[in-house]
């Protein structure tokens, strides 16, 4: 009766530890992608926002962002052991907001590299303890500085990871979405994990640069690819066209709070008057719309001085 006892409570232990997968959609062959909702992070969503997932070569693989808490990172750890044998070599944040790296602390083992933008290792500094206050709040879970993980390879310019037959180039952007973004090409398939440097359908979010996320629009936009994996929507197969309602908003934005600058007039007035043309086109308008004029009135009320 001990020894059966002993065996349930076993039983029952490992499957109260069990992780269950992350739902993953394969987008072509080797790479893989958990779509996010168009919400705000919240204790019911935990922060399972954004789009992440991973990319599998013949020698490892790259897992791209991590999610939104540690239980989403376990979640995505979970999808690929059950994906592929081949193991986890690199974690590539896009990015230092929290519902991409919320999850990293899953990954960290041995043989396993953070990689990130150069930029990336000090924003996570400058926001950790704000991120370690807010998370029990705002998402319902604690966590602690060593979920904050900063890169083990900064990439300053661009940089080649070997996946094994899959060769992935890492782009390191000039401050756009954020000052730390990171995009990653995939040349085998074709594909360009753009992460926040592209929204659809959820609204596009400024907390770097408006003019320099127009700026690598336009650069991304002279190029070809065959699939786009954006950090909030579905996945691009009619590059550039779908960047089109990302870069209307944004170009309006420049435009029209110019123009309210020129006149004389205040960010008062602006946050009440620009952009609600598009108010129907996106999710999640009224919770960041006034925080983009906010951000682009504060840089462009100074380009001319």
């Amino acid at each position: 009766m001990k020894l059966l006892f002993l065996l349930a409570l076993l039983f029952t232990s490992t499957h109260a530890l069990a992780v269950t997968a992350l739902p993953m959609k394969k987008v072509v062959d080797g790479v893989y992608v958990h779509f996010g909702k168009p919400q705000l992070p919240d204790t019911k969503n935990q922060g399972e926002i954004a789009n992440i997932g991973f990319i599998v070569g013949q020698k490892c693989v790259a897992v791209i962002d991590s999610g939104g808490s540690p239980a989403e990172g376990a979640a995505l750890k979970q999808a690929v052991l059950e994906t592929t044998r081949v193991p986890i070599c690199y974690v590539i944040n896009t990015h230092v907001h929290p519902d991409h790296i919320y999850g990293n602390r899953a990954f960290q083992t041995a043989g396993v590299k953070f990689v990130g933008h150069h930029k990336l290792a000090r924003a996570i500094a400058t926001r950790g303890a704000y991120y370690l206050e807010k998370a029990p709040q705002q998402l319902g879970f604690t966590l602690t500085s060593a979920d904050l993980i900063a890169p083990d390879i900064a990439v300053k310019t661009t940089l080649k990871l070997d996946l094994g037959g899959r060769i992935l180039t890492l782009q390191a952007h000039p401050t756009a979405h954020t000052d730390n973004d990171l995009s990653v090409y995939d040349a085998k398939t074709q594909t360009l994990w753009l992460a926040d440097l592209l929204f659809t359908e959820h609204l596009p979010v400024i907390d770097g640069s408006l003019k320099g996320w127009l700026a690598e629009m336009a650069k991304l936009e002279q190029q070809t690819f065959r699939y786009v994996i954006p950090g909030h929507g579905n996945v691009v197969t009619d590059w550039p066209r779908s960047l089109q309602p990302q870069k209307h908003y944004l170009t309006t934005l420049l435009t029209e709070i110019r123009l309210q600058i020129k006149a004389g007039h205040f960010l008062e007035q602006a946050v009440k008057t620009i952009g609600y043309g598009q108010k129907n086109d996106w999710a999640l308008f009224e919770e960041f719309h006034r925080k983009n004029i906010t951000t682009a009135f504060a840089e462009l009320e100074w380009e001319n001085e």
